[in-house]
């Protein structure tokens, strides 16, 4: 029986959210902010059936991804024998999902390792406080931005949406966006985020100004009451430091609440994969591709 897939909706964010809430194990791929972002650029969809959530990828090729609910309940054998009748691509799968399949249905799937979409899991105390040998050119990156700039830190609220999709237009044309097929993508992803900020639930950002200009932003998103997901972080590179002063910021004044922060995948960006393991991640959630036969 074929599942019916429909468009992301911004009025199924509450549904949506819920289904995420229970479930055991919270990947960023899978948080409605992203899923929102991302649908034109991914060609996603959703279908509602049952507790779970089914989501599809179109762009640039078919696959699912892994579905949202409790997954420790179902019965997966039966589940998968229903909607699956054929060879089919689960990727981004998280781990806890991979080992509950193995365990139940492991004569039927091929796993196979996808490093460029693990999710770097960090202390947010350790990434505030910086304390320490292995933090040492952060904080010293951090306190040359302090002594050499005057800034001021303020919250993303009201009309700074607006000033922050400047920042990012102007960061755009530093970056050339336009010559990249990656960094054109991720721009209408963060416009998307932006244009819709005050209806999207659970979306709290910071930015720095210098000389009213914002000239560095946060956009994160609570994905529990332990675990924060930072999804876009932007700086001009003309000031030294910025990057570890937005970083560092934004946490100290909205990571309070939270443990952990999830500061996302590196896509095998190599540039990405060393800028991610300089600050010492504590952790990875790891996810797979899927081959169900």
């Amino acid at each position: 029986m074929p599942l019916k897939f429909e468009p992301i909706t911004l009025d199924n964010q509450d549904k949506y959210r819920e289904r995420l809430s229970v479930c055991p194990q919270k990947a960023s791929d899978y948080s409605f902010v992203n899923l929102w972002a991302w649908a034109d650029e991914y060609g996603l969809l959703w279908a509602w059936e049952g507790p779970l959530v089914w989501i599809k990828q179109t762009k640039p090729a078919v696959s699912y991804w892994a579905p949202i609910g409790a997954w420790e309940i179902l019965d997966w054998k039966q589940c998968l024998d229903f909607y699956f009748n054929r060879e089919t691509l689960f990727s981004r799968v998280p781990d806890a999902l991979v080992q509950i399949w193995k365990v139940v249905i492991e004569n039927r799937i091929r796993i196979e390792p996808d490093r460029g979409h693990w999710d770097y899991l960090y202390s947010v105390s350790e990434l505030t406080e910086l304390k320490g040998n292995r933090f040492h050119k952060k904080k010293n990156l951090l306190n040359q931005f302090k002594k050499n700039f005057s800034y001021r830190y303020i919250p993303i609220k009201g009309e700074t949406v607006n000033e922050v999709l400047v920042m990012q237009e102007n960061w755009c044309a530093w970056r050339d966006c336009e010559s990249s097929n990656a960094l054109s993508a991720e721009n209408r992803a963060i416009e998307r985020t932006f244009k819709n900020w005050h209806q999207l639930k659970g979306l709290m950002g910071g930015a720095i100004m210098i000389k009213q200009t914002i000239v560095a932003y946060t956009a994160a998103e609570s994905l529990s009451d332990n675990l924060l997901l930072i999804h876009f972080e932007k700086g001009d590179p003309e000031y030294i430091g910025v990057y570890q002063a937005i970083n560092q910021m934004f946490l100290a004044h909205s990571g309070v609440p939270f443990t952990t922060v999830n500061r996302e995948q590196d896509l095998d960006d190599e540039g990405l994969r060393n800028a991610k393991l300089s600050y010492h991640p504590v952790d990875f959630l790891r996810k797979f591709k899927v081959i169900l036969s």
